[in-house]
Formats: C-alpha cells, sequence, structure tokens
C-alpha cells in the first residue's frame, strides 16, 4: 500500500506483499506423527491443502502488527469526543486488579467453595450499583449496553405476562432516547411509538399521556437523553405510564452525569441497564468486552436471570437456580466477570466522594465546551447542559457551504478523534461531544483551539477544508460506496 500520495517518503507493504515461499519465523521440531490414512476424523473434514497463509520471518510479522497499532487512535494515545459513547480514560490499576492470578485464572466451572472471593466481588458490586442507582437488586449477567436493554425489557414483558395475562404489544421510545432502542422493542416482539421531543429538548408528560393506552408495555426514557440535557419530569411521565399499568424503563448509558447526584431509581423508574464500559472505566469498544448490568425494583427482581449469587445458610457464598420466575440465562456463566473486578475496583478506588467529583467534573467539562465552543459553532440547546453537548454546522454551511462531515475528517488533522455525528437523529447534522472527567482543561482548550481552527480554514479556503483529512495514511473514504460494496477480506491485484 504506497502512502506517498499522503505527503510521505515510504511504502509500507501488506504482509502478504512481503510473503516469500520458505520464509518462516519459527523453528519447530519435525512432527513425530507419521502421515497415515489411519485418521479418527472423517475425510470431508480433513484439509487438503495447506492455508494460504503468508511465509514471513519473526521481524517482518512484529513490524507489521507494531506498524498497524501506532495508526491507532485510543483512549491512552488521546481525547476521544463521542457523544453518548462515554470514552473515559480506564486507570491502569484496575487492570492490574483484573489480571490477578485470583480473577484472571479462575475458571468458571470451579467450585464455589475454591470461588469465594469472586462470588464475594460479585455480590458487593451487585449492591454497590443498586445503591448508586437506587434500586434493590441487580444483574451483572448482561454483555454489554444493548443486551442489558434487551434483558430489561425481556423483564417487564414476563412481568406483564405474570400479572395482566399480556404482554402488551407497543413501547414508547422518545426522539431522544439511544439509537438501539428501537431495535430492542422489536427483538422483544414490541411495536415502537415514538414520541417527539419538545422546542426545549425535553420529552412533555402531556404528549406521554396522549399515547398512553392499555396496550403500551412501557416507555423506554434516556435520561440525561441524547441531546445532553436531564429529563426534569421524569417523575411526572413515570406516574402517567404507571397508572396506565405500564413500567418505565430507563437507559442507564448517561449515569456518568448522575452519579452520587440523583437515582433513576428514586425517579419512578422500574428498570435500567448501565454500561461498566462507560461510568465505572472498564474497557469501551476494541478494548472490551462490555459489560451492561441491568438494575431493578422488587416487582422485576423475580424475574431476574440465574444463577443468583446468595450466602448460604452456612455463610458461604453460592449460586442459586432455583428461581421460577426467571427469564433464564442471557450470558453464559456470570457475564463478563474481568469488567466486573475492573468496575468495582474502580468504585473503591474513588468511594462516595470520588464518584460525586466525577458527575461534576463531567458535567463542569460538557458546560465548558459548551460556552467555548458556542461562540463559533451553533449550540442546539445553548443552556446548562449534563455530561455532553451537541452543536451542529448552521453557521459553517451558511457561511461557507461546510458541514459536519466535513468538520469531523478536519478534526482528524488537528490530532483529535472526530466526535459523534448525525446523532442524536433529532437535530440536523449534529455534533455531539462527551469530554467525560477524565479530560484536563488544557486538553479542552487545545480541542476548542482546534475546533476554531477548523472554521477558519472552511472561511479561508471551503475546497480545501472538503479534502480533509489529509495527515493521515487513510485519507477521505468513499462511504457510500463502503457501505453498499465493501470489501472485507484482502485479496492479490490481477496481473
Amino acid at each position: 500500500m504506497s502512502i506517498a500520495t499522503r505527503g510521505l517518503q515510504f511504502r509500507e507493504p501488506l504482509i502478504f506483499e512481503v510473503s516469500s515461499p520458505g520464509r518462516t519465523g519459527h523453528s519447530l521440531p519435525a512432527s513425530c506423527v507419521e502421515a497415515s490414512g489411519d485418521v479418527a476424523l472423517p475425510a470431508g473434514l480433513l484439509r487438503q491443502d495447506a492455508p494460504a497463509w503468508p511465509e514471513v520471518s519473526e521481524l517482518e510479522a512484529v513490524r507489521h502488527f507494531v506498524r498497524l497499532s501506532q495508526q491507532n487512535y485510543g483512549i491512552d494515545v488521546g481525547f476521544f469526543p463521542l457523544g453518548s459513547c462515554t470514552m473515559k480514560y480506564n486507570p491502569k490499576v484496575n487492570e492490574d486488579v483484573a489480571r490477578l492470578p485470583g480473577f484472571a485464572d479462575l475458571h468458571p466451572l470451579a467450585p464455589t467453595s475454591w470461588t469465594q472471593g469472586a462470588l464475594e466481588l460479585y455480590a458487593t458490586l451487585e449492591r454497590y450499583l443498586a445503591e448508586i442507582t437506587g434500586f434493590s437488586a441487580v444483574s451483572l449477567q448482561p454483555a454489554a449496553g444493548a443486551h442489558g436493554e434487551f434483558t430489561g425489557l425481556r423483564l417487564i414483558r414476563e412481568h406483564l405476562i405474570t400479572t395482566q395475562g399480556t404482554p402488551r404489544a407497543k413501547v414508547l421510545v422518545p426522539d431522544t432516547a439511544h439509537g438501539t432502542n428501537p431495535a430492542t422493542c422489536k427483538m422483544n416482539g414490541y411495536a415502537t411509538v415514538p414520541i417527539a421531543s419538545a422546542d426545549n429538548g425535553l420529552v412533555r408528560p402531556e404528549d406521554v399521556a396522549a399515547v398512553m393506552s392499555d396496550d403500551v408495555a412501557a416507555i423506554m426514557i434516556t435520561n440525561p437523553n441524547t441531546l445532553g440535557l436531564f429529563e426534569s419530569q421524569i417523575k411526572e411521565i413515570a406516574d402517567i405510564v404507571h397508572a396506565g399499568g405500564g413500567m418505565v424503563y430507563c437507559d442507564g448509558a448517561n449515569m456518568n452525569a448522575l452519579l452520587g447526584r440523583g437515582r433513576p431509581g428514586d425517579m419512578g423508574v422500574d428498570v435500567m441497564h448501565l454500561n461498566l464500559h462507560k461510568t465505572f472505566s472498564t474497557p469501551h469498544g476494541g478494548g472490551g468486552p462490555g459489560s451492561g448490568p441491568v438494575c431493578v425494583n422488587d416487582a422485576l427482581e423475580p424475574y431476574l436471570p440465574v444463577p443468583r449469587v446468595v450466602r448460604g445458610a452456612d455463610g458461604a457464598w453460592t449460586v442459586d437456580f432455583d428461581r421460577p420466575a426467571t427469564i433464564g440465562r442471557v450470558k453464559a456463566f456470570f457475564g463478563n466477570f474481568g469488567m466486573h473486578v475492573r468496575a468495582y475496583t474502580y468504585i473503591r478506588e474513588l468511594g462516595r466522594e470520588g464518584l460525586l467529583d466525577v458527575s461534576g467534573m463531567a458535567v463542569l467539562n460538557a458546560n465548558y465546551l459548551r460556552v467555548k465552543l458556542g461562540k463559533t459553532y451553533n449550540v442546539v440547546q445553548d443552556r446548562v447542559c449534563m455530561h455532553e453537548v451537541v452543536l451542529n454546522d448552521k453557521h459553517q454551511r451558511r457561511d461557507a457551504g461546510v458541514d459536519t462531515r466535513d468538520i469531523a475528517k478536519a478534526i482528524i488533522d488537528q490530532g483529535f478523534h472526530p466526535p459523534t455525528t448525525f446523532f442524536p437523529i433529532c437535530v440536523h447534522n449534529a455534533i455531539m461531544i462527551e469530554p467525560t472527567e477524565t479530560e484536563s482543561k488544557d486538553t479542552l482548550d487545545a480541542f476548542i483551539e482546534a475546533m476554531e481552527t477548523i472554521d477558519r480554514d472552511a472561511r479561508a479556503n471551503p475546497d480545501g477544508l472538503r479534502q480533509a483529512p489529509l495527515k493521515p495514511i487513510v485519507g477521505r473514504l468513499d462511504e457510500t460506496r463502503a457501505v453498499r460494496q465493501p470489501v472485507l477480506r484482502w485479496s492479490p491485484k490481477a496481473g
């Protein structure tokens, strides 16, 4: 792959291109197993030809993968302003504890007498999360946020079938909810009823009342919502849904703004999921796996997935499968236990006051960006926000013909990962930024300067900005073609 056209003067070959027959990076003794037709495996399962792996030396393989790692961008490299994704730094002490042999080497099928420490950590983390969110019980089993959503709505479904004889048919979803909510409804057999937010970016109780009926199972609301605003009438909305026989699901992905300051369980919410890889600083995305615990009130507790970790009559920790109303397993064993260890460490390291500081700094940083960037960009809801702020390209599009996509590409040339773009869907050409509590004022100031530079460049040379990014190895891609004609595997060039 030649990158001289990107302004660099060297060629970076793919590992397949440097392959040479007979070249190897290992030295192994000859096999002591003689080739024989007397093999236990069926003939149809035996490979007839050697796999077409590249034949390279150890040095070439090492250089290839080290190059790839250097080309990647991650939270350990720089600021990740993705809104709603909460790409916060994972302290390395969390990693150290998760790698302790007693946790990392523990087999999930080991007898409970060997796993008392792990089971105690599991149960203690459930208790911490219940206290933080204001609920009575927690399951750590779901493996990600969307998985937690699915589990939470399935709990509501089972409860309605048991208590009302019907799962009902519809779920209310505001346009400021997270984008995975409609898919969660579909997977649980529900139709979605959209609710448009008001001009102030919030859901109005009267709009909920207008669509509430005896076939509505629940409302799935995100609070704070995807505009970065707190749904101040959440209790009134919950009362309306409860009066109609439905339940309230809260997407807890934005819990980073509420730690120590507000508990959804006290606001009329029946069930919510948390993202340990967002709020509680476990690895996110490619550094996963994630974890999406579900928090519930007393009414939904009997339906939680099994097994449940409980203390036996002898005082020892054990696992309980005898839960007649359970929805069953949603994940093998106990979920992604390594993420639980990291989240437990994070909570114990910070303590009650530290978690309070997390939400305070997250909100402060977001509002700092709102005020500073509001001098150049259009702030969609220009008032005090929570943990994230939403801008758009209104000024740049009007004055220079430069849009959100151009701005996002240009920020790469400034050394930052782009913010979330075109979400939430209720905002035209949205630019959603979440700084989290882990970024310093120096970093935020550098990001602000970069965004202001892009605005100046857009007005001075809009055609040039539309070519961004120019500095990375890979320039601007044809996104439409990438979706419609994806190339998912390498193949040699013809001729």
